[in-house]
């Protein structure tokens, strides 16, 4: 998953913000919008690499409890009432 170039389309949309900290949002930059698109794609970025290393995480899991299983064979095969 990535992040859309800066170039992609753009349309208005709405959000619903705290007044007072746009108001002071306002001192510290001229554009807004823009400086909105760039802290939502620094989120959108982090939350991929987050993402990604929790699907890490889970494959390791899965990769080691398979071994387990291909070493010693499953647990609930002594006691099968089959």
């Amino acid at each position: 998953m990535e992040t859309r170039p800066a170039s992609s389309r753009k349309r208005p949309v709405n959000l619903t913000m705290n007044e007072a900290l746009v108001a002071q949002a306002k001192a510290y930059t001229h554009n807004l919008s823009a400086t909105m698109e760039s802290l939502l794609a620094e989120f959108v970025v982090n939350q991929q690499c987050v993402q990604r290393n929790r699907q890490q995480a889970a494959d390791a899991c899965a990769a080691d409890w398979n071994a387990v299983h291909a070493a010693v064979g499953s647990f609930a095969d002594e006691h099968s009432t089959l």
